[in-house]
């Protein structure tokens, strides 16, 4: 949580949707890699079956085949105990505790970016931001997603412990279990999820308070550029960097100490060292030129990745995805 080099507000916005991929990704390969437990008897055996067509090993497989069609599966897993493999489980919760794992760290950067005051999610006109303090403007949605996310992640732990103690076809202390963290994990992901569309549809950026910032903090950041430009003109660079160290200091003392504004670019102005780069410093200063390419990761992002994995849920979306894209 510290200054570094600049980045845009759609370049973070595509970290969180490029993650959020991953994860649809993610969710829609465990789904197709289902498979149904199929028609095989107390233990697995299909004993019974056997039993019942005298034998016959072809119509023991043609019914499991038919059954596993019949419930809407195109494979059965071929051997099984009592139930199937309770690693299964574990693939899919971990699918849900990785989503939980992405609004996490979504919503705690929005939290992070409103105590800013960079951006906020919606607040409603009569909504109380603390109980305490009526001027506070708490991301509560944001904070409700991170709380459940937690609970989401933890789930996960239920299915490997109940994989882990299985005694050979079965045991009888995992379906208690299940039914409980099964139908949590899906609730749970589906109300961040429903929270966080809230969020995304009503979330505000304000230019002026990221704009003020940025000019208090891009003077340091600024450095490594005047240090090439300087060397370019040619100067020493260890010269350099030692006088920048010492206005940088005297800089953050007035920020520190006195609360006064960042003068570092007045001081490198005033310093006759720098008089090869005076002319300079407004373009070295330009902060659209600490982006990189920013713009043009997402421009790219959005068109080649993100507008190809939700085609086939555009049709669901009324327009949404057009307007976002």
């Amino acid at each position: 949580f510290r200054p570094a080099q600049l980045t845009t507000v759609g370049k973070r916005c595509c970290l969180w949707i490029q993650d959020l991929c991953m994860d649809l990704q993610n969710l829609e390969r465990a789904r197709d890699d289902l498979r149904f437990r199929g028609v095989k008897g107390t233990t697995g055996t299909q004993a019974s079956f056997l039993q019942l067509f005298e034998g016959d090993h072809s119509k023991v497989e043609e019914l499991d085949r038919l059954v596993t069609a019949k419930a809407g599966f195109k494979r059965a897993y071929m051997v099984t105990g009592q139930t199937y493999s309770r690693k299964v489980d574990i693939g899919v919760l971990s699918v849900l505790a990785s989503l939980g794992a992405s609004i996490h760290k979504i919503c705690t950067d929005i939290r992070l970016l409103a105590n800013l005051k960079e951006i906020e999610e919606p607040f409603e006109k009569d909504q109380i931001g603390s109980s305490a303090m009526p001027y506070k403007r708490n991301p509560m949605r944001s904070e409700r997603c991170c709380s459940l996310a937690r609970h989401l992640m933890t789930l996960v732990l239920d299915p490997l412990q109940t994989a882990s103690v299985q005694w050979f076809e079965r045991t009888l202390d995992d379906s208690a279990n299940r039914r409980v963290c099964l139908a949590e994990a899906f609730l749970t992901a589906d109300i961040i999820l429903s929270t966080l569309q809230n969020i995304s549809e009503g979330l505000v950026v304000y230019p002026k308070v990221i704009e003020r910032r940025i000019q208090q903090e891009l003077p340091f950041m600024a450095t490594e550029n005047i240090i090439m430009a300087m060397v370019k003109a040619g100067g020493n660079r260890q010269d350099c960097h030692e006088r920048i160290r010492v206005l940088s200091q005297q800089a953050a003392a007035v920020v520190k100490q006195e609360g006064g504004d960042n003068d570092f670019i007045a001081r490198v102005r005033a310093d006759p060292y720098f008089s090869p780069i005076h002319k300079q410093l407004e373009s070295l200063l330009d902060p659209s030129s600490f982006t990189g390419r920013a713009p043009q990761q997402v421009a790219k992002f959005l068109k080649e990745e993100v507008r190809p994995a939700l085609i086939p849920y555009q049709s669901k979306m009324s327009g949404k995805i057009e307007l976002a894209l």
